[in-house]
């Protein structure tokens, strides 16, 4: 039950953003928003209140939909499919919300309350956790990019970008059809 409403309440709340910036919805944000909903209750599902699961997935939208803008935008990073805006930012939020929403009577696993039921542990570990994930993946990826540059450059040339990577590395177009459309 809390994944589905956090979903239903993720693509509603990214809709209407949408609406608000762009004057209409589209089905690519509202698919985005659904799965920004189950990224942000899946640390929780099963220890936060089912109307608690309607504000993480109301509130994971704007996160993840400015946070999105704010990576591609202001740090210029490329991320095609907005996998770290959705993913990682919709991870941190369900992190974080884990520690605010846990409630032990709904599921005696829990060690502790969270935040909004007067126990500040459970927020605290799950900072504690988040800082301890995100140094690992930082330290992880970047040994992986090391190793791979020693092999191969990371980045192709500005020219073969240019041209598009279907004809600089394959000599073909995957969409020939399409050619130009784009300009």
């Amino acid at each position: 039950m809390t994944s589905a409403i956090s979903a239903a309440a993720a693509l509603l709340s990214w809709m209407f953003i949408d609406t608000i910036k762009n004057g209409k919805t589209t089905l690519v944000g509202a698919a985005t928003g659904l799965v920004v909903g189950l990224v942000a209750i899946t640390p929780g599902a099963g220890f936060v209140p089912i109307w608690s699961s309607f504000i993480i997935g109301a509130l994971v939208s704007p996160i993840c939909y400015f946070g999105v803008g704010f990576i591609k935008k202001k740090l210029k990073i490329d991320d095609a499919l907005d996998a770290f805006g959705c993913h990682g930012i919709g991870g941190i939020w369900g992190g974080i919300a884990t520690g605010i929403f846990t409630q032990k009577s709904i599921n005696p696993v829990a060690r502790w309350d969270g935040l909004i039921f007067g126990d500040y542990h459970l927020f605290v570990a799950q900072i504690v956790g988040i800082i301890i994930t995100i140094a690992v993946a930082v330290v992880g990826t970047l040994i992986c990019v090391a190793i791979v540059r020693v092999f191969t450059p990371l980045r192709v040339s500005v020219r073969e970008e240019q041209v598009g990577l279907d004809i600089s590395e394959h000599g073909e177009s995957a969409y020939p059809s399409f050619n130009g459309l784009d300009q």
